[in-house]
């Protein structure tokens, strides 16, 4: 039998791997992943990976937090660049691990670039991206040939150089899969609405999926606000808005899932 060792690449000194975590559950980590954390000399992690996983770094690994959450006190960007430049040229095996995708809106691309001006070698692990898994996990497909032909997945965090055009995305009339958005939700919402969304579309948030702390709740759009208040939404999570929604209530019954019951 083939070990797992022997399907994924040897990790050597004075490289960084920038490694997807997955959505929280150590189960859903790739090979790759897993033998990273074995090798590594140091993790340096983000805020959303969940503690069992970090458990899985070898014995007599650092771990580095080097989180960034939003309204919270985090490190700058430039600084976890250099930290990774740093600890590779000190000839360590250097994973920076990160919840979900490490491209989908993990900052994965900035830190690529740093690394690959500063010469340093690097691979690659792409993770399950924690919006496509908390509706997989409930059953609800991303895309579907009965609902839509495409998804849009975007960030509610507002970036000084960058605002998102919501009403043009309302009226695309596809799906929208939002990634830090409860902060500025009421907003989002609003904008969407704005754009044509009808306040009755469906809606589902999912808080913590794959972990003990997962709660989902299945709405409408124009009950958003009011759920963020009332705090039965919190950060962090994943909310879809559109007709994939309304597609767990199809198949609920019969998904083996985490033990977790819907909220409304």
């Amino acid at each position: 039998m083939t070990s797992l060792a022997g399907l994924s690449p040897s990790f050597l000194p004075g490289t960084v791997w920038l490694v997807g975590a997955g959505p929280g559950d150590p189960g859903l980590l790739t090979i790759h992943a897993l033998n990273a954390l074995r090798n590594a000399d140091v993790v340096v992690h983000d805020a959303l990976v969940d503690p069992g996983i970090l458990s899985i770094a070898r014995e007599g690994a650092v771990l580095e937090y080097a989180g960034k959450r939003g309204g919270q006190p985090s490190a700058a960007q430039s600084d976890i660049c250099e930290r990774l430049i740093t600890l590779a040229q000190e000839g360590r095996r250097v994973v920076r691990l990160k919840g979900g995708d490490p491209f989908i809106f993990g900052r994965g691309g900035e830190e690529a670039l740093a690394l690959a001006g500063a010469g340093i070698p690097f691979r690659i692990v792409p993770g399950v991206s924690s919006g496509l898994a908390s509706l997989a996990i409930h059953g609800i497909p991303a895309t579907m040939r009965a609902t839509n032909h495409a998804v849009i997945l975007a960030t509610g965090h507002r970036a000084p150089d960058q605002q998102a055009d919501w009403a043009a995305l309302a009226r695309t009339g596809v799906p929208i899969v939002l990634y830090m958005a409860v902060t500025n939700l009421p907003d989002i919402v609003a904008e969407l609405v704005e754009g044509g969304l009808p306040g009755s579309t469906s809606a589902l948030a999912v808080h913590g999926v794959t972990t003990s702390r997962e709660n989902v709740v299945e709405t409408t759009l124009e009950h958003l606000p009011r759920l963020v208040e009332e705090g039965v939404i919190r950060s962090p999570a994943i909310v879809a808005v559109g007709a994939i929604a309304t597609l767990r209530s199809a198949i609920q019954n019969h998904l083996l899932d985490y033990g977790v019951e819907a909220a409304q």
